[in-house]
């Protein structure tokens, strides 16, 4: 009896520090339940994050360059392996670009989720010699809405773009394919520049569209509520 009371014990340590080494091992962000994968092409690798309040994701990895557009106000932890964590408060819309190869936990420190869409930058790697000119950067002032260029890296200009209701983009053309990431509710009309059609860009806040390169067109805010998204270009 006294040898099973001290195996007991024993046994006990072994499971609690299997299962301390078990936690802290890291996945890639494919097997991180938080991250949901939405899209993927050879451009890209969309990923809807959710986190719950006061929660953790697992240590998992970026080995991309990424963009994440953050959805609703959040104070998140972000502990990246092998340094201190650092506390970000983060806004509704906010964007950030994050240089990859790494891994992290990202904790939720609020009573909100913390929700984001992380667009991992599939060919980070061909495109990181190409900088960014003080020439990408400004802010085009709309008819009822802007036109904010927050970024351009590894060869993707990113915009964050909000329009008043009934307002309108001017005539453009995308020579390159875009992604849109909805930070609010959507209902946006495309009138082609060759008089065809019109087409409706219908989304709720939190959802993407590809659009494929070729479209030339005004794009009109058809809602009655201000309209924002974020535009991600791949040049």
């Amino acid at each position: 009896m006294r040898h099973r009371l001290i195996f007991l014990p024993l046994l006990w340590a072994a499971v609690s520090l299997t299962a301390q080494t078990t936690s802290t091992q890291d996945v890639e962000i494919t097997a991180e339940p938080h991250h949901h994968l939405a899209l993927e092409n050879e451009f890209v690798r969309v990923f809807k994050v959710d986190v719950p309040p006061h929660a953790d994701t697992l240590m998992h990895w970026h080995r991309h360059d990424y963009v994440f557009v953050t959805l609703g106000a959040s104070e998140v932890s972000n502990d990246v392996q092998g340094k201190p964590p650092v506390t970000l408060k983060l806004q509704d819309g906010e964007t950030r670009f994050i240089s990859g190869n790494f891994a992290h936990i990202a904790r939720s420190l609020s009573d909100q989720p913390f929700r984001n869409v992380t667009i991992e930058l599939l060919q980070d790697e061909r495109n990181k010699s190409r900088s960014e000119s003080k020439n990408d950067r400004g802010v085009t002032i709309l008819q009822g809405g802007t036109r904010d260029v927050l970024f351009v890296k590894d060869g993707v200009k990113t915009t964050d773009v909000q329009l008043s209701p009934g307002a309108i983009i001017p005539r453009h053309h995308h020579a390159y394919p875009h992604l849109v990431v909805a930070v609010s509710d959507l209902e946006l009309k495309g009138d082609n520049a060759d008089g065809t059609a019109s087409s409706m860009m219908k989304l709720s806040a939190g959802d993407i569209q590809w659009v494929p390169a070729g479209a030339t067109h005004t794009v009109t805010n058809v809602a009655n509520h201000p309209a924002r998204y974020i535009a991600l270009e791949f040049q």
